[in-house]
């Protein structure tokens, strides 16, 4: 059996998460989140992980949109920086994150490869697109798969399903590829090959179960791709 579908997490896998923060602390008014705008999207980060996974736990479920906002207002107001203007810009930047320098690349070559590329995140809809159409990726992808389709988030199994759903193809054909440790413990814990995007060098977490492989980034992932499932 070989691989014939790639899914791709996409918030700090594709997308460069830190990349509203960067930006907002060096444009004009952005002096104040400058002193610590990598705290501030740390802080974020972990806050906004954090909802989605006590909202599955708890079943009490809204989409990414809204668990991204209230995580910023957390933030912002732990940080001291609790600012309408600042925070209204931070959610739009965060719709039109930087996509990492290799990404359009890689995805291409996989497409023209004749591979089945989609993305599957707990993005809300509209933030994939909008996320999508500003990184111009969309040409290179064949489905963008959204957690709000199953009203829980990863790593729910369920989540997962939507990839079998659109595709058609068994667990064993998916390359599933993410920078988020927990969501590569979720994937191959259902079955799906899969890749661990440590661009930082962090240490695996302990978890129920490890990735079939480990890259620094996205650029040699088509050697992957190409080896037997």
């Amino acid at each position: 059996m070989t691989i014939s579908t790639i899914v791709f997490d996409a918030y700090g896998t594709i997308f460069d998460v830190a990349g509203a923060a960067r930006i907002a602390s060096a444009e004009p008014g952005g002096e104040a989140l400058a002193e610590n705008w990598e705290t501030v999207s740390r802080d974020w980060r972990i806050k906004q992980l954090e909802y989605t996974w006590l909202r599955t736990i708890s079943g009490n479920h809204v989409d990414f949109a809204h668990v991204t906002a209230d995580a910023l207002t957390w933030t912002l107001e732990k940080s001291g920086l609790s600012d309408p203007d600042l925070r209204a810009r931070l959610l739009a930047l965060y719709d039109t994150l930087p996509a990492y320098p290799e990404a359009r690349e890689v995805l291409a070559d996989l497409k023209a490869r004749g591979r089945n590329v989609a993305i599957l995140s707990n993005g809300s809809p509209k933030m994939l697109d909008s996320a999508v159409t500003s990184a111009g990726i969309g040409g290179s992808l064949d489905a963008v798969l959204s957690a709000e389709e199953a009203g829980v988030y990863k790593p729910d199994p369920r989540v997962y399903d939507l990839v079998l759903e659109r595709f058609g193809c068994a667990k064993q054909e998916v390359l599933f590829v993410s920078s988020n440790f927990w969501d590569i413990a979720g994937a191959t814990g259902y079955g799906f090959i899969t890749a661990w995007v440590n661009r930082s060098g962090e240490p695996r977490d302990r978890l129920w179960s490890r990735p079939t492989h480990v890259l620094p980034d996205l650029t040699h992932l088509a050697e992957f791709a190409d080896a037997p499932a």
